[in-house]
């Protein structure tokens, strides 16, 4: 279909089309993975929105599936959790640009060497970082920051103090 079809055809299809106002403000959404996380052994996708011009939200599954690369977080156990953040944009417009962040994540433990050990972990973190967002839909991000963790169960996991690091990689819209 040719676009000024569509354009026209919008309103009878139900189609709500963006205001120019909205289209120059740029995107709202992100969906992101943490490839460095998932290097570690825990897979995060995050879903974030814009709340304000200077503030987005995220959330998502926060799963500790299977042993990453640094041995002090390797271990017989599995987490099943979510994880939810705040970022604030003092000199950008969400969701793309300088941020600082608190993110935090809550999740069951349990061991998997037979022990049937159970446990509720989690951990905070805070960072600074960049966003960028390329061609309009491109997101590109990175940050570091420090992080406490309370995610240990039958003794495996981290736990105390440890410097924390985000990068993560995906769409905008």
């Amino acid at each position: 279909m040719r676009p000024a079809l569509l354009l026209a055809a919008a309103p009878l299809l139900g189609l709500a089309l963006p205001s120019p106002a909205a289209a120059a403000e740029g995107p709202r959404w992100t969906v992101q993975v943490d490839p460095l996380t998932a290097a570690l052994g825990f897979a995060h996708v995050q879903v974030e929105r814009r709340l304000h011009p200077r503030l987005s939200l995220y959330a998502g599954p926060s799963l500790r599936l299977y042993d990453g690369l640094l041995a002090d977080v390797n271990g017989p156990y599995r987490g099943l959790g979510a994880e939810a953040g705040l970022r604030c944009f003092p000199w950008g417009q969400a969701p793309s640009g300088p941020w600082l962040m608190a993110r935090g994540v809550l999740a069951g433990l349990s061991t998997t060497d037979g022990t049937d050990q159970r446990a509720v972990g989690g951990y905070g973190s805070v960072l600074a970082g960049y966003t960028a967002i390329l061609d309009g839909w491109l997101v590109l991000s990175g940050g570091l920051g420090g992080s406490y963790f309370a995610y240990q169960v039958g003794g495996y996991g981290p736990q105390g103090p440890a410097v924390a690091a985000h990068t993560a990689v995906g769409v905008a819209f």
